[in-house]
């Protein structure tokens, strides 16, 4: 993925957004292209495997072996939850899902209800799915983060990406990223978090390979090396 996220969701909107925040189409919009963007990669991922838009309603993928995004229903352990990307060939084994925070009054107010939304979809999967991978992306804009709640966030989110191994606990995530971006420009700030944080979007493929690899190498549909052993410049990430 890249370093400028909704570059072309800025573009005829201007009047409707302020700077520090999105009204509901235009962040649906802004998430769409993120989770696009995600399961495109996890398709490449797992060996150029189509990617299908999700109808939302059914519990079974669209075609035999392919990655869903845009709605997609997952029967949990403690409720059903729909997931923005889902690779399910036998059940859940990829689950994705995107979190935004919009402005200084919502990170004020909701970041530590959004913490427990992540450790309650977490959960959900590894109760039923202790196999399964549960990732997640954190979008918030720059101006919206104040310097009160980023450390909280930061080391809150960091402790809540720590899922190794699937005897560790439910709630935990195999992978969390935070982006937090400039939205005069596109750009993802460099510094937010720091450059060797686990949180980082860049190091999102590296840190999410190695968990399904570990997993599910040589099981079907991979039985015949469908899935990339690198992943096109995907190497394995030591931190874990």
């Amino acid at each position: 993925m890249g370093t400028t996220v909704a570059r072309g969701h800025r573009a005829g909107h201007q009047k409707n957004k302020t700077r520090e925040r999105f009204n509901k189409a235009q962040g649906s919009r802004f998430t769409g292209a993120i989770d696009k963007q995600v399961a495109e990669s996890v398709a490449k991922m797992l060996g150029d495997i189509p990617v299908v838009k999700s109808s939302g309603r059914t519990l079974r993928p669209a075609k035999t072996d392919c990655v869903e995004w845009g709605g997609v229903r997952i029967v949990g352990g403690i409720r059903p939850q729909n997931f923005d990307v889902v690779y399910r060939p036998d059940g859940p084994r990829i689950a994705y899902d995107s979190k935004t925070l919009n402005d200084l009054k919502s990170v004020g107010k909701n970041w530590q209800n959004m913490v427990n939304d992540l450790a309650t979809e977490a959960a959900t999967v590894h109760t039923r799915f202790p196999y399964a991978v549960v990732a997640f992306a954190v979008t918030i804009p720059g101006p919206a983060l104040g310097e009160r709640q980023r450390a909280d966030i930061i080391r809150t989110l960091d402790r809540l990406s720590r899922r190794a191994d699937v005897m560790d606990q439910a709630h935990l995530a195999e992978v969390i990223s935070l982006i937090v971006w400039d939205p005069d420009t596109g750009a993802i700030d460099p510094d937010i978090p720091s450059a060797d944080s686990r949180l980082r979007i860049e190091r999102f493929a590296k840190l999410l390979y190695p968990h399904y690899k570990e997993r599910y190498k040589g099981l079907p549909p991979h039985e015949h090396g469908a899935e990339k052993e690198q992943s096109d410049g995907v190497e394995e990430d030591d931190d874990e």
